[in-house]
């Protein structure tokens, strides 16, 4: 199906608008901000197409596992380790990670971009089909929803790296283990709630999330004064 190119930019507007405001306030919360902008534009373009990667990864999946419940654990370990892969590709090894808190900083990143297009994707067809009142509506609760829950799967994550970033062997890799199985499990707790109750739960889903983003508010400070 070929959309009306005013139907795609509507939808990537309102795809990236809210991961760019989300980014904004994340680094507003790095006072330091030493990240250099160019590479945080290249994380959060990779973030983007990570999307595309992972999205023959889910069709296998899909194909593959006969088990619902199991699908959904998949698509989401797929999703959080597809982001960090986008982000260790570029960062691994060289000067850009030279402080604890740029690791939060930069799995973010990475997670608001692959929001941008999830959600730009996932607002093409309504605005084709259904109207702008009901693709507004839709987007608002991208918004609270996906965006949200991507930020803080991949912000525990990042956490994680940065509380492990003096450490060295079995120590390190324990809390990269630890933060990326949270970040799974809270990914797949919010799509199994989604999907299986066709969302109706969606305001304790919401409020589960709030509270998890302040929790992740308080560590990323306390990553943020380590020195």
């Amino acid at each position: 199906m070929i959309y009306n190119p005013k139907i795609l930019l509507i939808a990537f507007l309102g795809g990236i608008l809210p991961s760019l405001i989300w980014l904004w306030f994340w680094l507003k919360e790095d006072k330091k901000r030493s990240e250099p902008k160019g590479l945080l534009t290249i994380i959060f373009i990779l973030g983007m197409l990570a999307v595309v990667c992972v999205l023959p990864i889910q069709r296998f999946i899909q194909a593959h596992t006969l088990a619902n419940d199991w699908q959904i654990v998949y698509w989401a370990g797929a999703e959080e380790i597809i982001k960090y892969l986008a982000v260790l590709i570029i960062v691994y090894k060289t000067k850009y990670v030279d402080e604890p808190i740029e690791w939060p900083i930069y799995l973010i990143t990475a997670a608001l971009g692959f929001a941008a297009l999830e959600n730009t994707l996932f607002l093409i067809k309504p605005l084709a089909t259904e109207g702008a009142t009901v693709s507004l509506l839709t987007g608002q609760l991208r918004f609270l929803g996906a965006t949200l829950l991507h930020t803080v799967s991949s912000g525990i994550l990042g956490i994680s790296l940065g509380m492990s970033f003096y450490l060295t062997g079995l120590k390190r890799l324990w809390h990269i283990f630890i933060g990326l199985v949270l970040a799974i499990t809270l990914h797949t707790t919010f799509n199994f709630f989604i999907i299986k109750n066709n969302g109706s739960d969606f305001l304790k889903v919401f409020g589960f999330l709030w509270v998890i983003t302040v929790v992740m508010m308080l560590l990323f400070e306390k990553v943020r004064r380590i020195n």
